[in-house]
């Protein structure tokens, strides 16, 4: 918005603030008329002067960023740079690589390999197998709160378990009792 459009609009609501003092019960429709007027012409001038679009989130920093409907100012952005700090706070800081005091081997060295990875697989019963709900969790502690916030939702599952993935994949806790639902109505009949 520039100078000339702010300061017509500035001048449009000053108007409109003299209007509303002068308001009373026996108020004259004409005057009610001539109100609605200036209130078109105020709203005109604010559509002529807002250039963007509606800012998506409540970030200062992205307030056109993608939306997380959990974070407290909905930007995704700044979520996801806080859960990492938070995450930081519980496993430590990132291990800081040692130089190599030797020529490096063409085959690369036993730190270059990737290591096995260990996650916890938030699972719910679906009435006829174990599916997948949510990413899997590099921490277990944070897997098992994000099930206890599912057990607690609008729409829980017959049944929740938490499977630990390293080399192989051990079922560590079972929530709920998983019952196998027939699909067909009616049993089959």
């Amino acid at each position: 918005m520039n100078h000339a459009q702010s300061t017509a609009l500035g001048r449009a609501l000053r108007l409109l603030g003299e209007h509303g003092e002068a308001l009373s019960a026996d108020t004259p429709d004409a005057r009610l008329h001539e109100v609605k007027a200036d209130l078109r012409r105020a709203l005109e001038l604010l559509d002529e002067g807002v250039t963007s679009a509606v800012p998506t989130t409540r970030c200062a920093e992205h307030p056109h960023g993608p939306v997380d409907e959990a974070a407290p100012d909905l930007c995704l952005l700044c979520e996801t740079r806080r859960r990492a700090a938070r995450r930081a706070e519980f496993n430590g800081p990132a291990p800081q690589g040692a130089p190599a005091s030797h020529a490096p081997s063409r085959y690369g060295s036993r730190s270059d390999r990737p290591q096995p990875q260990q996650r916890w697989l938030p699972e719910l019963w679906n009435g006829q197998e174990w599916q997948l709900c949510g990413t899997p969790r590099r921490d277990r502690h944070e897997a098992e709160l994000y099930l206890a916030a599912l057990r607690r939702g609008s729409r829980p599952a017959m049944a929740y378990r938490l499977v630990h993935e390293f080399t192989d994949y051990e079922v560590l806790r079972i929530w709920g009792t998983p019952v196998k639902v027939d699909i067909e109505p009616l049993g089959n009949l």
